[in-house]
């Protein structure tokens, strides 16, 4: 199992609105190495869910129903979506602040490459995620 962080606008797609459906097609990612990482995901990887923009924070657990396959979205189907399941909702919020402040999670991909849409991360910090989820940010 691998594990991946997934970012959306929670304007246009929420955690919120992931819980309510049950389930969704991620489409609309238009950047080379985000694809690549779809084509990457596998059923049952764990995919954690960023929304950006706003609240500039990991929310919520989902796990990758059904893998890649043509955007339904995208005219060129070399461009990807898989299909999420929701999971859960984090106990709480982990902002991209707390992140960078850590000195084992400061250097994923979410702080590097700020930009990319999905990205994977190692079990130990998707662990290490989990762990400040379970503690309130002031």
């Amino acid at each position: 199992m691998a594990y991946w962080i997934a970012k959306s606008d929670p304007e246009t797609y929420s955690i919120f609105d992931l819980q309510r459906d049950g389930k969704t097609i991620w489409d609309g990612v238009r950047n080379f190495q985000a694809r690549n990482n779809l084509a990457k995901m596998a059923v049952g990887d764990t995919v954690l869910i960023y929304h950006s923009n706003i609240d500039k924070a990991i929310v919520g657990i989902a796990e990758v129903s059904k893998e890649a396959f043509p955007d339904p979205t995208a005219e060129d189907v070399r461009w990807l979506a898989v299909e999420l399941r929701f999971i859960s909702m984090l106990e709480n919020p982990v902002s991209l602040e707390t992140i960078k402040k850590d000195t084992i999670l400061n250097n994923i991909a979410l702080v590097r490459q700020q930009r990319l849409s999905v990205m994977p991360i190692t079990e130990d910090d998707y662990n290490r995620i989990i762990e400040f989820s379970r503690t309130k940010e002031e």
